[in-house]
Formats: structure tokens, sequence, C-alpha cells
């Protein structure tokens, strides 16, 4: 016992930080130009949540399915694998997400996202751009260079971020089934950002933190059910 107690977070890496900032880099380089398809992405994302209907709902769905099915096959299993081999593992919990946000998003369209006028028009995309640009921020902070930083759609931490702000945002609120891959790989990457010495562990650390909190509190959901709503309006 006191053996395993004498073991630190760092001692359970398998690789070094220089060899897992390395392999963003290279696979940066391999799948260019496929970073200017992921912000012409979000740049749509952003244009659905202010049109905020069933529709827009089910197309970001189906976005955010196609870049996990993307980053469990062409990062965790060509990639990560190379130094890691729990990123087969991870393949599957990506793949499961992707399906999760297939069925529930795009098939039963439960991922939507209001009316617009309900709240500021500016917040939802404003939190999803946040959820964007952060990660990138973040890496910059922590000495990577512009080819190995995270960015949404193409790697894990990113689009686990951003996926967690958008099902956080669902009007009315999103099976909670959808948070748990998310919140999954906030506390992979917190940790293994952690036991890197990485500054960039704060965000992931403070996204799950969030996430878990948010969802334990039920804040997305709507403040009224529908037919109390309805009641109140017509003077029941």
């Amino acid at each position: 016992m006191r053996d395993w107690l004498s073991y630190r977070l760092s001692d359970l890496l398998l690789f070094s930080p220089r060899t897992y900032y390395r392999m963003f880099e290279l696979y940066h380089e391999a799948i260019w130009p496929a970073q200017l398809f992921v912000v012409a992405m979000a740049v749509a994302i952003v244009v659905l949540l202010r049109r905020g209907d069933e529709r827009s709902g089910a197309i970001i769905a189906t976005l955010l399915a196609a870049v996990w099915l993307w980053v469990a096959v062409a990062f965790q299993l060509q990639r990560y694998a190379a130094i890691n081999w729990a990123a087969r593992y991870f393949a599957g919990l990506f793949v499961v997400q992707a399906l999760l946000l297939m069925w529930y998003g795009a098939v039963r369209r439960r991922l939507t996202f209001g009316d617009p006028r309900t709240r500021p028009g500016w917040l939802m995309p404003a939190v999803f751009g946040a959820a964007v640009v952060l990660p990138p921020i973040a890496g910059r902070g922590a000495d990577r260079t512009w080819t190995q930083v995270e960015l949404f759609g193409l790697t894990p931490d990113a689009t686990a971020i951003a996926t967690l702000a958008l099902v956080m945002l669902a009007v009315p609120r999103a099976p909670r089934v959808l948070t748990l891959a998310p919140l999954v790989w906030c506390a992979i990457a917190g940790a293994t950002l952690w036991a890197m010495d990485s500054s960039e562990a704060w965000l992931y650390i403070a996204a799950f933190s969030a996430g878990l909190l948010a969802a334990a509190l039920g804040v997305s959901r709507r403040t009224l059910p529908t037919r109390r709503l309805d009641a109140r309006r017509s003077g029941v």
C-alpha cells in the first residue's frame, strides 16, 4: 500500500511532454488544410445557434457527431495509440459519443437551443466561441507552437470542451448522457496535462467542474414546463 502511495500522477505517463507535443505537430501537418474546414464549421455552428430552431439543433448534432468520429479514428487510433495503448479505448468512447449525438440530436432532435428571443442573442454564440478559442490560447500560453495546439473538431480536448458547452446550452435540457463522454475526457485531459506540469490543465479541470455542477443542478433545464407556461399565458 505504501508503495502505491509513493507514486505520483506523472509516474503513470507513458510518454514525455516533448513526444506528446510532437505528435500534435505531425498530426496537424498531415491533415492540412482540414484546419480551415473546422474554422468554417465553427462559424456555421454560431450561425445555427442564432437561429435556434429544431432543424438547426439537428444539424449541429450531426456536425458534432462527425468530428467526434473523426477524432476517434484520425487522432486516437492513428496517432495517439502509437504512444498510449489506452487510446484504443479512448477511441471507443468517442465513437459512442458520436452515435449518441446522432441518435438524440439528429434522429430524436433532443438537442435544440430554444428561441433566441428568450435570452440575449449573443449568449450562446459567445459561450461556444469561448470554448473554441480558449484551448489554442491556453496551448500557446503553455509554450506550445501554433502547430501543436488543440483545435475544436480535430483534437480531443478542444472538441470535448466545446461539445460540453453546447450540450449545457441546450433548451430544454439535453439528455444528460450526452455530457458523460465530454466530462470524462475533460477529466482525462486535465489529469494528463497536470501530470506533464502544463498550465493548460486548469482549463480542462475548470470545464469538468463547471460541467459537473451544471449537470447536477440542471442549469440548462427549461424554467417552466410547457404546460404550466401555457396555462399561465391563458390565465388559468
